[in-house]
């Protein structure tokens, strides 16, 4: 007599992310999805318009007290040395606050929310999603910076016109100062990127970057000791004003070369961003 055997067909386990486990996104997943937070708040757009229009309305002013200058004899040959793209990048230094703050909310938003555990939870490796944050932030800045620039440029143009201080596009200490704002804004928001990400707090983060980025060289100009003045050399308004001079700067202890202000504020959005990739890996969200 004759046996028949079955055998039970063999029965494939289905890969991770059938199985409802987290799939590992592509980078370009992750970069979609941190537009889509990004552009999807409205604090974004507020931060964005008020951005663009300060930067206007400042180097609006700047242009409309060009008469009080030349009417100073003190003033007048600080007028005759000064840089028309100087004017139109007068408000850099607020715009600076507005765009940190913006690097801020980024990510402390997440934090105070939760959402970021479902981020993490999507993207395990976690390191992606600060690079996606970082890349997105550089790219609405230098948007931001640029539409801001046009709207300065043509709002200040009759005085800077009156004057003789219209930038000429084929000018390199134009292109200079316009591609320093840019730098600096992007820097300003990579900074508070990477503080916001360690301290995981919107008051904490935003507290700390005006500190460093306004208050403190305003504070210790008041201090007359020579390495307090090379510490204010160091801090951020200092070190770009030592690139681009842009008007209403009156900062003390400004000694740095154009070279050593750009690497110091690259140091200000390089440094936290990679201490907070570090911290990503070994804390839990």
């Amino acid at each position: 007599m004759t046996t028949l055997t079955t055998t039970a067909p063999a029965v494939t386990t289905p890969p991770a992310s059938r199985a409802g486990a987290p799939a590992h996104s592509t980078f370009a997943g992750v970069m979609r999805g941190e537009w889509i937070k990004l552009l999807s708040l409205r604090s974004t757009w507020w931060t964005l318009a008020v951005t663009a229009l300060l930067m206007a309305l400042i180097s609006l002013a700047a242009a409309s007290s060009l008469g009080a200058m030349a009417d100073d004899p003190v003033m007048a040959p600080a007028l005759a040395e000064m840089h028309g793209a100087e004017v139109i990048s007068g408000g850099f230094q607020i715009a600076m606050l507005t765009i940190a703050m913006l690097g801020a909310l980024f990510i402390t938003g997440e934090y105070s929310t939760g959402m970021i555990r479902s981020t993490f939870a999507a993207v395990p490796t976690r390191l992606p999603v600060l690079a996606a944050k970082a890349i997105a932030l550089v790219v609405l800045t230098t948007a931001v910076t640029l539409v801001g620039a046009v709207l300065a440029y043509v709002v200040t143009m009759p005085a800077l016109a009156e004057y003789d201080l219209v930038p000429p596009l084929d000018d390199p200490g134009t292109w200079r100062v316009l591609a320093g704002t840019v730098y600096f804004l992007v820097a300003a928001a990579l900074f508070s990127l990477g503080i916001g990400t360690l301290l995981r707090s919107t008051a904490a983060t935003v507290t700390l970057a005006l500190t460093v980025l306004l208050v403190l060289p305003g504070l210790l100009s008041f201090i007359s000791l020579d390495w307090v003045e090379t510490i204010v050399s160091y801090l951020p308004l200092p070190a770009s004003s030592a690139f681009i001079a842009a008007g209403g700067t009156s900062v003390r202890g400004v000694a740095l070369s154009a070279q050593e202000g750009l690497v110091t504020i690259a140091a200000y959005a390089v440094v936290p961003l990679v201490a907070a990739a570090v911290t990503l890996r070994r804390r839990d969200a």
